[in-house]
């Protein structure tokens, strides 16, 4: 059970804050896809929010596209369709789903057994044909005011797939579609609803990654001691917005949380001036410590560097190395 926080004296209005929350746990796979998500009435109970503000809130989340309604039985988070391996493009294997599924377990199989992709190609042409031209562009959107949301995920896609990854801002994503035959979409589930209303119609399929659910982090911000000062550097704008929210549903103004981009030197200076302790996401760790070394002359002590090493879940890429025929 995800532990909600809201601060009801707080300016930040509390369906915002356990929309962010909710969102924040579906894409960091807390809330995998397929799960039930709390009752209005359970969640009235956790939060002593009135019902109908966690109403407005599901119904904010469905229209998003991450959660969808199933009269009778509840909320269920919405898998996007690609999670388990269902693919867009062959003709054939669309118009008979369930031999679709059967070639992809068996293909899967046979690579679990030691057959190379060469070998299984003589038993099913059209599946691995599919794979190949999927993997061969890998194309990662997010909209352009949070691109180093996706320089993260390229950087850590590269390193992992060991093939280029393409980033593209959102606002781009259709053109760059109407361009090319094949290739694979991924983007987080924060902005999965746009990215498959582009890319649908143009039969590229897109996968969802699920972000880290930094739960270590969350832990430390638990135990930092009250009137404590928590600086968050990240390339990502969207990252900031969010952990400034979630921390201060956990703990309100027992703390103080200041926020910078990477790219914005003297906020990252002031950060490191004022903080006591300092997350930051592996692409910034030596901005952070280069901060600390210039101003070391103005600290009384410096504060505690925390690195956050990954930004996409484990289990996530290793889908997507299965999605793509990686491994």
């Amino acid at each position: 059970m995800v532990d909600f926080h809201i601060q009801t004296d707080s300016d930040i209005p509390a369906s915002k804050q356990l929309f962010d929350q909710i969102q924040f746990a579906i894409a960091s796979r807390q809330y995998p896809p397929g799960h039930r998500l709390p009752s209005t009435r359970q969640l009235a109970m956790i939060t002593k929010l009135h019902r109908n503000t966690i109403s407005k809130v599901y119904r904010q989340l469905e229209e998003t596209g991450l959660v969808e309604s199933q009269a009778g039985s509840g909320i269920y988070v919405k898998a996007q369709g690609h999670e388990g391996g269902t693919q867009l493009g062959s003709p054939i294997l669309t118009k008979y789903p369930s031999a679709s599924k059967l070639v992809q377990q068996s293909l899967d199989q046979l690579l679990t057994e030691g057959f190379t992709l060469t070998q299984a190609r003589e038993l099913f042409l059209a599946e691995i044909d599919w794979r190949l031209r999927c993997s061969a562009r890998v194309l990662v959107t997010v909209p352009q005011g949070d691109l180093g949301a996706g320089e993260l995920m390229v950087k850590e896609l590269e390193q992992s797939l060991g093939i280029p990854v393409q980033l593209v801002p959102m606002e781009q994503l259709s053109e760059v579609l109407d361009r090319t035959h094949s290739g694979t979409v991924v983007t987080s589930r924060y902005f999965i609803g746009k990215a498959e209303e582009m890319a649908a119609p143009k039969s590229v399929r897109v996968i969802p990654i699920d972000i880290y659910d930094y739960a270590k982090e969350i832990e430390a911000v638990t135990k930092l001691p009250k009137d404590s000062c928590l600086g968050v550097v990240s390339l990502s704008k969207g990252i900031l917005n969010v952990a400034e929210i979630l921390f201060h549903s956990l703990r309100g103004d027992d703390i103080l949380v200041m926020t910078a981009q990477a790219t914005d030197p003297h906020r990252v200076n002031a950060v490191v001036r004022t903080s006591q302790t300092i997350f930051c996401d592996g692409a910034s760790y030596e901005i952070v410590k280069e901060a600390v070394l210039e101003e070391r002359d103005q600290l009384i002590r410096h504060p505690e560097i925390i690195r956050c090493e990954n930004y996409i879940g484990i289990k996530s890429i290793n889908l997507l190395k299965r999605e793509l025929g990686l491994g």
